[in-house]
């Protein structure tokens, strides 16, 4: 059995590490009801939890530099969410998906704006990643 680090996961799993900091963070970082939804969303939970400036973003891998070619969660105004796609290969980098939604409808947005085959995250970096191709 592998050896237990302290958060209580494996410590051959870094993304469920990840989202136990995550989910542990002060709610003055990050929306906690946005997170518990992410974390509800089985293909959200597998992919690598970022928090940054109150947003929630995701990779396909597990180290620096992160894959950023997934759908982000924004706080946008009093419990409501934008998503964007932060880093779109052939878009402006800013694309919105969806605004002014509550958590839950944020947390759908994203999960069926993923690319097919993106999870589980890979404990690696993105030049470990196959290239994403988007169905059109």
């Amino acid at each position: 059995m592998a050896k237990k680090d302290i958060l209580g996961t494996a410590p051959d799993d870094p993304v469920a590490a990840k989202w136990q900091v995550v989910r542990d963070m002060d709610a003055n970082l990050i929306d906690t009801a946005l997170v518990e939804a992410a974390n509800a969303n089985p293909a959200l939970r597998a992919l690598f939890p970022l928090v940054s400036h109150g947003s929630l973003q995701f990779s396909r891998c597990t180290r620096f530099p992160w894959s950023q070619d997934l759908p982000s969660i924004f706080p946008h105004g009093e419990r409501h969410f934008r998503v964007l796609g932060l880093h779109e290969p052939r878009g402006s980098g800013r694309e919105q998906i969806g605004g002014a939604v509550t958590a839950d409808e944020a947390v759908e947005l994203v999960a069926s704006h993923l690319p097919p085959g993106c999870g589980p995250a890979l404990d690696g970096t993105p030049d470990d990643l196959e290239s994403l191709s988007r169905v059109e």
